[in-house]
């Protein structure tokens, strides 16, 4: 018979074929394979010791060395073959004085349960001595007895290291007094502080995974741009101050945060992998805006001291007005006019005369196209037609600041409101401070913002106040002299 016949199945062999000698159809390459798994098992648990990153060794029930990986290699110098088969550490790997006292604590794992914790000093090969944490625990055969010890052990400084990262870690993420997100690869939360949660204005669990877009109405474009930065290129070399709009119930609330940012890779990875950014942040939105406001204080007092020392110079007092209304636009309005009361011989509202109607008639103006000086407007002396409850008209009847803006910000909107109150077509703000000099009235001046700025607020009305004062007094000085 051939021997592709003989190794048919037996429905292939003929009534008076026997069938294969050993009489158990499978115990050909089946057996084989049985054979292998042993082989292939203990290669296999060869590769995970020695691909741990923590070193191990292990004893059988008399103490003789029957693992070694690579990483307690590399700590201690002695290889694989060096240390198995040898009867505990004692002359090589400790010093004698040591040896009774590190193998009565390692071999007592097999009698206690779970692991154990213990740091004491191995020998290197080339003599030094490493001061080592470790963790052993028995390990017991098929019948359930200890059939030996493990340990797993760790240079003690890399322990305090890992331990140092961990305990940090959680610090920061539950009691750190800045805000500290976790952001994953998508630009989405992972993991929120107590802190951001609470400067986010939502609980730490429902603002995972969201879009940053959910939880900011304004800087998510810049915050965004950051964090792809870092993820690409790396950490900023300083914190970056990022203006945001924070969605909360009570509305939006605007809010500087000072951030930074650090990349996350994974150090398992042979390539550095980005598991994220990590952002941290401070609220100093008071600081901030105190910063802010110190130094408009500051540039505003340099102006009027410039605009003193320059009108101070004029010999005409009305030039010397349109000097005081020039320097006062900088960085603070876009226009200004300057009106007159008209009627009374001397330009004044008295006490006697404040019943009677208001007629003002334009003194000075800035061009309303291209920028240039302010420009006096002659003698003609024609009354501005200023309808009833116009801002200037009210100013003068308060002698106080008044404060006027757009209800509807559409262009068409604007043009319309403007060109009624006898503006420039593009304002949208208007501040009026009363000009007084000596216990009278002597006007108005009108200070006009285009779409371009915010509203006027309190410290831009002191401002214009002091502005007025000076206007008034050379206004005066102008109608003596006249």
């Amino acid at each position: 018979m051939s021997a592709s016949r003989r190794r048919g199945t037996t429905d292939e062999l003929g009534p008076d074929e026997p069938e294969p000698s050993g009489g158990d159809p499978g115990t050909g390459d089946e057996a084989t394979v049985e054979a292998d798994e042993p082989e292939r098992g203990s290669d296999l648990l060869a590769a995970l010791l020695d691909g741990m990153d923590a070193a191990l060794c292990a004893f059988d029930a008399d103490g003789v060395v029957t693992h070694w990986n690579r990483e307690a290699e590399r700590i201690l110098g002695w290889t694989a073959a060096e240390a198995v088969g040898r009867h505990g550490f004692a002359g090589w790997a400790v010093r004698t004085a040591d040896a009774e006292e590190v193998e009565g604590r390692l071999m007592s794992a097999m009698r206690a349960p779970g692991r154990q914790v213990h740091e004491f000093a191995l020998l290197t090969k080339d003599g030094g001595r490493v001061l080592v944490r470790t963790q052993s625990a028995a390990v017991r055969g098929s019948d359930g007895r200890p059939a030996g010890v493990y340990c797993a052990f760790s240079e003690v400084h890399t322990q305090i290291d890992l331990e140092r990262s961990i305990a940090l870690s959680e610090a920061l993420f539950e009691d750190a007094s800045w805000g500290v997100v976790l952001v994953d690869a998508d630009l989405r939360p992972a993991v929120v502080n107590a802190h951001a949660a609470r400067a986010l204005g939502i609980g730490r669990t429902a603002v995972l995974g969201r879009p940053l877009g959910e939880l900011l109405s304004q800087g998510v474009e810049e915050l965004e741009s950051a964090l792809t930065h870092v993820l690409a290129e790396g950490a900023p070399p300083a914190p970056a101050e990022i203006w945001v709009g924070v969605r909360t119930t009570e509305g939006e609330k605007r809010r500087c945060w000072r951030s930074g940012f650090l990349r996350l890779a994974s150090p398992l990875a042979e390539e550095p992998v980005p598991l994220g950014v990590g952002w941290l942040f401070q609220d100093i939105t008071e600081a901030k805006l105190s910063e802010q406001e110190a130094a408009l204080l500051r540039f505003r007092a340099n102006q009027l001291h410039r605009a003193a020392r320059a009108a101070a110079e004029c010999e005409d007092p009305a030039e010397a007005a349109t000097v005081h209304l020039d320097f006062s636009l900088a960085g603070f309005a876009d226009h200004a006019i300057v009106d007159r009361l008209a009627g009374d011989p001397a330009g004044s509202r008295t006490g006697t005369a404040a019943d009677a109607p208001v007629r003002l008639v334009r003194a000075a103006a800035t061009p309303s196209g291209a920028p240039g000086p302010s420009q006096l407007t002659g003698h003609a002396g024609l009354p501005v037609r200023y309808a009833k409850g116009h801002p200037a008209l009210q100013c003068v009847e308060r002698a106080g600041s008044v404060r006027a803006s757009a209800d509807d910000t559409s262009p068409e909107a604007t043009r319309t409101w403007a060109t009624a109150r006898q503006w420039p077509t593009d304002t949208v703000h208007a501040l009026c401070a009363v000009l007084r000099s000596r216990g009278r009235t002597l006007g108005v001046v009108t200070f006009l913002r285009g779409p371009g700025r915010t509203q006027f607020e309190r410290p831009d009305a002191t401002y214009a106040e002091d502005v007025a004062v000076r206007i008034a007094a050379a206004l005066d000085l102008a109608g003596l002299v006249e």
